[in-house]
């Protein structure tokens, strides 16, 4: 494509953007303008992708970290053809549209990962880039590359400035993920003010000491934009690549212009001039016939290069029927993936005298569903040894090894859930990652996103609560389970032994609309053998049973969770007319049908008392006394902890 008619297009999306934020007053007006030389190239002449089939297997993958410079991802997917009409267009920011004022996965064609919270992209991107990794080592063959695309991500000053970046962009560097580029916004302005009040570092020295390849352009001049991703693009380096485009924020609206106003919508006010100087007719939302033109013929080579891969897929699928098998059972998990009780049928059952933590019976869980599951990889946060979800002989993911199903992410908990949040976007492998229960407040922000996005991401959560003793109140997360329970669309299931630990597994896995968070305990916890295996885990997956049933008139109700349980069976077993509920997720009941929730919890019966080693706020939903920890613990050994918190039976029993 020549450089006057990408010139062109890059005037006429800046005058979308312009457009659709004057419309609605409100948006982001920096960067759609200060990168749309960018957007030119990158959607005209690098990317490999087909608008016409978004889903393609072997597509590049485009994260826009900087989500609030929505309007650049949405003018390029519109003029590159995909299905984002003009009308969508006007709609930006309005009800139903499929111009949301940030970009969410599942609503727009061509939006590869929701973005807003800055930094967020990357993290993502490095994920994409690891799935893709781990699917060539995994499906390719000697005569057929069937997987070999390439991940570019589009962040700004902010996404570079927030912590999580530097470790997603370190483990890149550690993990050499040459199939990489960051495209750097690099124009010297935050939303308040010019960049210098903030960030004096040198970024592109920092970005080679992780090991990335670093250049630095004018991000206006076409030439120099084309040279620098084709570069990038054509790289056989395996190292990720840092691409500094230097930029003017909002370039196009001289009175904003390299300042931290064009950050925002204040320059739509001066849209009417605006246009008038990037040669725009008076026409509002205007893209030539030309560009349309363009567009459609450089993207035709690409078609062709969709359809000779879907050739060379069709050949591979013949000659490889093994592996074919094992793509398709990761690409239609989904829709074809095995229920929850299907899945508890691979899991034997626990010897009677079981005493094993969560934490350890879940590892044991995971490696024997792992066996079955080709898409199952797992992480941790440096904790393997300690979170115990290790799959065992199964390699660890490295440069050298990229079908290793064993992350290992360091002391990142942040970027960790950012980055497995990325291998779950590119829907073929299935992950789930580890920490302490005390640090998923590093991870909150994924895992929100991952909520908001319906990833089926297994978070697990280990040393869940005072029980882990000695360490004291920094690692005793008395808060944590309830923050997590207040995150919609993610299940929390806290197991009470080993039985509801396969169960919660099942569950975690099964689920295919959102993500699990898996809280295990790190004492050990006697497996419950007053209630059978078949009780417990059928029981489970309705998110509570009846764990003891009352003998004559009900009078009362325990409810418990996790290692709680316990007491609450031995109380039981003290008074005849008492009935004991097991709740491992409180999430989970509550979507049960009324008949089942009167049956497990009676209207007519409200005496009931909940305990859980936790804060209490959330248990009076269901029960007017609670048991619990309304504040934080100390350091001694777990017997006393739940000693003087009353963690007891004997604070269950009149």
């Amino acid at each position: 494509m020549d450089n006057k008619t990408l010139q062109n297009a890059a005037n006429q999306a800046r005058g979308l953007a312009i457009d659709a934020i004057e419309k609605c007053s409100s948006g982001h007006l920096g960067l759609p303008l200060g990168c749309a030389e960018i957007g030119a190239v990158l959607f005209g002449e690098i990317l490999k992708v087909n608008p016409k089939k978004p889903s393609w297997l072997n597509r590049d993958k485009f994260v826009l970290s900087a989500g609030h410079g929505s309007m650049f991802i949405y003018s390029w997917l519109h003029i590159a053809g995909y299905n984002l009409s003009i009308d969508d267009i006007k709609n930006f920011r309005q009800k139903g549209s499929k111009t949301p004022g940030h970009p969410e996965f599942g609503e727009t064609e061509g939006v590869e990962a929701t973005s807003g919270p800055l930094g967020q992209g990357i993290g993502n991107a490095v994920g994409m880039a690891i799935s893709a990794k781990m699917a060539g080592a995994t499906f390719n063959t000697d005569d057929a590359k069937i997987f070999d695309s390439k991940v570019w991500c589009l962040a700004g000053d902010g996404c570079i400035q927030e912590g999580i970046s530097s470790e997603a962009s370190a483990i890149a560097g550690v993990l050499k993920l040459g199939n990489l580029v960051l495209l750097y916004d690099s124009n010297d302005v935050t939303l308040d003010a010019m960049a210098d009040k903030t960030m004096t570092e040198d970024t592109a020295k920092r970005y080679e000491s992780y090991g990335w390849e670093v250049c630095t352009c004018n991000g206006h001049d076409i030439d120099a934009v084309r040279s620098a991703l084709l570069s990038a693009k054509n790289s056989t380096s395996d190292k990720p690549k840092l691409i500094i485009f230097k930029t003017i924020i909002g370039k196009g609206i001289a009175e904003i212009e390299n300042s931290a106003k064009g950050h925002g919508e204040g320059g739509a006010k001066f849209a009417d001039s605006a246009r008038k100087s990037l040669g725009l007719p008076e026409e509002k939302f205007y893209v030539s016939q030309e560009t349309y033109d363009a567009y459609a013929d450089a993207f035709k080579a690409r078609e062709q290069e969709c359809e000779q891969w879907e050739n060379l897929f069709a050949k591979w699928q013949e000659a490889n029927p093994e592996l074919a098998k094992k793509l398709d059972i990761c690409l239609n998990k989904k829709s074809k993936g095995m229920s929850a009780e299907e899945l508890l049928k691979l899991i034997p059952e626990f010897p009677a005298d079981d005493k094993s933590a969560t934490r350890a019976s879940g590892g044991k869980i995971m490696n024997e569903l792992a066996k079955h599951l080709p898409y199952m990889i797992t992480g941790a946060a440096d904790l393997f040894g300690s979170t115990k979800n290790y799959l065992k002989d199964m390699g660890d993911f490295s440069a050298e090894n990229p079908q290793g199903r064993n992350l290992w992410y360091g002391i990142r908990e942040h970027a960790m859930g950012a980055i497995t949040n990325g291998i779950a976007y590119s829907g073929i492998f299935e992950p789930s990652c580890a920490t302490f229960l005390t640090f998923a407040g590093y991870m909150l922000g994924s895992i929100r996103v991952s909520a908001l996005s319906r990833l089926p991401v297994q978070y697990v959560f280990t040393h869940d609560s005072v029980g882990v003793g000695m360490d004291g109140p920094t690692h005793q997360p008395v808060e944590m389970v309830s923050i997590l329970r207040c995150i919609p669309r993610l299940d929390v299931i806290r197991p009470a032994d080993s039985e509801e630990c396969a169960s919660a597994w099942a569950m975690a896995l099964a689920k295919k609309d959102g993500p699990t968070a898996l809280i295990l305990s790190r004492q050990n916890i006697p497996l419950q053998t007053s209630v059978s295996a078949e009780t417990k885990r059928m029981g489970t997956l309705k998110g509570a049973y009846i764990a003891k049933k009352e003998s004559g008139e009900l009078k009362k109700i325990i409810i418990a969770s996790g290692s709680e349980l316990q007491y609450a069976l031995k109380a039981g077993e003290q008074e005849e007319s008492t009935r004991v509920v097991s709740m491992p997720s409180m999430e989970v009941f509550d979507r049960q049908t009324d008949s089942y929730k009167e049956e497990v919890l009676p209207a007519s019966c409200q005496n009931r008392i909940a305990i859980e080693a936790g804060i209490s706020q959330m248990w009076y939903k269901y029960a007017s006394k609670v048991v619990a920890t309304d504040d934080f613990g100390f350091s001694a050994d777990a017997p006393y902890l739940f000693e003087a918190f009353n963690i007891s039976e004997k604070a269950l029993l009149d």
